[in-house]
């Protein structure tokens, strides 16, 4: 990897189900390169929900915003919009497809959120959701997530309160910056992002850069998918 040109502020989101542990092996392997990295936080699991900021006084620093899946829509959009770099994992504009897959994914995000209402079976159809999120990958790669501790009532209300944000999801996120460079990586393997949510993405930034990753799912379990979004980001700052 080359050595950083511009100090890089990164903002970073975890998508549904997940928690900012994800984040760790990226970190580690920046930690080189000078990348300052703040991570967002939903609260689903132990951790208390964190909406991170830019530093307005690292002046002269590049902005790069990384989410996954449902990650990007959850960033505040006066944060999003002073991006100039954004990498999207997984991810979408539209999540729900038209006609009756549509209807049927509908149907699937209602009975996971009649399942938040008591932590059994909530644990349950997250266990389920996790093994889907990984395929065809094991889902003993993924790193820890809000399944390693409680599912209190306020856990699972902010779970029920994204499911209702993914249904909504209807397009680019708020406060996307449209002059941003911007990467989409998608796993043709996907068991949770329909192929037309995918394709759809790709019409609404048609200028963006995407990388394909054939067999892999929608944990993006790959060995060289960091290296792949690092190479790219530094080849741009």
């Amino acid at each position: 990897m080359a050595e950083n040109k511009t100090p890089l502020q990164v903002i970073a989101m975890h998508g549904w189900g997940r928690d900012a542990r994800s984040w760790e092996p990226w970190q580690g392997a920046t930690a080189s390169l000078g990348w300052r990295w703040q991570t967002g936080e939903r609260g689903y699991g132990r951790f208390l929900p964190h909406v991170p900021e830019w530093s307005e006084h690292a002046s002269g620093t590049g902005r790069l915003v990384i989410g996954r899946s449902l990650g990007p829509h959850m960033v505040p959009a006066d944060v999003l919009r002073k991006a100039d770099t954004v990498v999207l994992l997984a991810s979408f504009a539209t999540f729900l497809p038209p006609g009756r897959e549509g209807r049927r994914t509908r149907a699937a995000l209602a009975g996971m959120a009649a399942c938040l209402e008591d932590e059994t079976r909530a644990r349950a159809m997250l266990e389920v959701f996790t093994g889907r999120v990984a395929e065809p990958q094991s889902p003993d790669l993924l790193p820890p997530g809000p399944l390693d501790g409680s599912l209190s009532e306020d856990n699972r209300a902010r779970l029920r309160e994204d499911l209702d944000l993914l249904a909504r999801c209807d397009g680019l996120p708020s406060g996307f910056p449209r002059g941003a460079r911007v990467l989409i990586v998608e796993a043709e393997a996907d068991r949770i992002v329909e192929p037309e949510a995918r394709r759809k993405l790709r019409e609404a930034l048609p200028e963006a850069d995407v990388i394909t990753l054939p067999g892999i799912g929608h944990a993006l379990l790959s060995d060289d998918v960091i290296d792949r979004v690092v190479e790219w980001v530094e080849a741009r700052q």
